[in-house]
């Protein structure tokens, strides 16, 4: 087992009120490291009345506080001082997520650097927004205020945590929403970093609250609390719909970023060095545990042959190793459990496509989540291992002949959340993008996002968009306020019969 960080406690607690508190019946669960899969910490294990009281107290902030009548600028400055404190930290961060979730060392640090940003952005954002205001000449004024929906309920996954936390708790607060966040329980431990950060910056007690737990207990009871008028989701496809169901009766907002199986389509004519490049870091980097991992990559004929074999070979060389090491490209899976699934997975794969490189545990290294880049050619749109997200580091290569197969196999799945293009014709480019079903397209690049623009899937990749403007439109009301600005007529019911407007 790799050696746990200092300042780590024994028990992460959940923070509720302002307190950190442990669970109402005592109750916690272990936490493993990826590295040596050993128990490292354990956590407060959440239920329906741990859940009550984190709601009871964000609603008091909400309904009693000042945070969400203070003006854009006030809060403002405090998710400035968010970021700015998650910047100072960034390096002990990026080392507590590393060794929480596996992933390479390099790729935390840009995480945590990217936490700082969403703050910053909606900092940003809410100063600046504007909303329309309409005027009928000399009769009516109508103009659009904004307020905030009440007590948000985020739950996060396990993936990327304190980064994707902060995409969630950045608009929220900013739109002065109060929440209550559930971390995936595979990795709590950068979650229980955010009270002190958002406490030390001036965001009011009971504004944030944490609850760990398991996603059937405490995901549970947050998704079916009646004082939770909405939920920010991300995590696979089939907890979306559950979510979804046991939200209705209260008719809840959902906004939900779900499971994805992201085609890269390479045609003949395409920069091959960069998309070599590009496809090669889309599925492969976070250890290909991303929802936007284009691990379907779909190539012209006329240059197959030459992609798959460069592909395969430097998918070959790629670092697998200790995730703190520097060097490392490729670090250890989340957890035991799914590591499992995505060696099974690789075992599939070995009856419906051709293995090229890969194809198993990474040789030469102690721990079980080591899993070796895998690369499958020659795969039927038809396969499970083409159809079914994997959410590891494995990919795989099909051929096509003309655009319009192109389109049909990248359209042939359940998900819709990215596409990539690679091509050098413009119109090709911008036809396929607008063709494919897909919540996001990139032409020519791997996933490079602008935080100003919607992020978000169709069909099983999701409901909803977050991002920018969509990101306040979810956690905000978009209220209309007219004013008259002359007289109104009014039909004169109950004047009788002889009424002077004669209605």
């Amino acid at each position: 087992m790799t050696t746990v960080p200092d300042g780590v406690p024994q028990v992460l607690l959940h923070h509720i009120g302002g307190e950190d508190v442990p669970s109402a019946d005592g109750a916690t669960f272990d936490v493993l490291e990826p590295v040596g899969s050993a128990v490292y910490v354990r956590a407060a294990a959440g239920g329906a009345a741990d859940v009550d009281r984190a709601v009871a107290a964000a609603r008091r902030a909400f309904t009693d506080g000042d945070w969400p009548h203070l003006r854009a600028r006030e809060r403002a400055r405090v998710l400035t001082r968010v970021a700015d404190l998650v910047e100072a930290q960034g390096p002990r961060l990026a080392a507590l997520e590393t060794f929480d979730t596996g992933l390479p060392i390099r790729q935390a640090r840009g995480q945590a650097a990217r936490a700082a940003e969403n703050f910053r952005f909606f900092a940003d954002l809410i100063v600046a927004q504007r909303d329309d205001a309409l005027e009928v000449p000399g009769s009516q004024l109508t103009y659009v205020h904004r307020r905030p929906v009440g007590v948000a309920g985020l739950i996060t996954p396990w993936n990327t945590p304190f980064m994707l936390s902060s995409w969630k708790l950045a608009p929220a607060l900013a739109a002065g929403c109060a929440v209550v966040l559930k971390p995936a329980e595979f990795t709590p431990l950068s979650a229980s970093l955010w009270p002190q950060i958002l406490a030390e910056a001036g965001v009011p007690a009971g504004v944030f609250n944490l609850v760990h737990g398991l996603g059937e207990e405490a995901g549970d009871a947050l998704v079916r609390h009646p004082d939770v008028p909405l939920l920010s989701f991300t995590g696979e496809s089939a907890t979306g719909a559950l979510i979804a169901a046991n939200a209705a009766p209260h008719l809840k907002g959902l906004s939900m970023e779900l499971g994805g199986k992201s085609p890269a389509v390479v045609f003949a004519d395409a920069d091959l060095d960069a998309a070599i490049d590009s496809t090669l870091f889309g599925v492969f980097s976070l250890n290909g545990e991303r929802c936007t991992a284009g691990s379907r990559i779909l190539v012209e004929r006329r240059v197959y042959d030459e992609f798959c074999e460069r592909f395969a070979a430097r998918a070959a060389a790629i670092v697998v190793g200790d995730p703190a090491d520097d060097g490392t490209e490729v670090g250890a899976l989340v957890h035991p459990e799914h590591t499992a699934k995505v060696l099974s997975y690789i075992e599939i794969g070995r009856s419906e496509g051709r293995l090229l490189a890969g194809g198993g545990r990474a040789p030469g290294l102690t721990g079980e989540n080591y899993v070796a880049p895998t690369v499958f050619a020659d795969v039927p749109p038809t396969a499970r291992v083409f159809t079914e997200e994997i959410f590891g580091p494995v990919v795989v290569i099909t051929p096509f002949d003309d655009d319009a197969e192109a389109l049909a196999f990248a359209n042939a799945v359940r998900y819709g959340l990215a596409a990539y293009v690679w091509t050098n014709d413009l119109v090709r480019a911008h036809t396929f993008a607008q063709r494919v079903e897909a919540g996001m397209v990139w032409l020519n690049s791997h996933n490079v996002r602008d935080l100003r623009t919607p992020f978000g899937g169709i069909k099983a990749s999701g409901v909803g968009h977050e991002g920018g403007y969509t990101s306040l439109d979810f956690y905000t009301h978009r209220q209309a306020v007219h004013v008259s600005l002359g007289d109104v007529h009014t039909p004169r019911f109950g004047a009788g019969a002889h009424a002077k407007d004669g209605s």
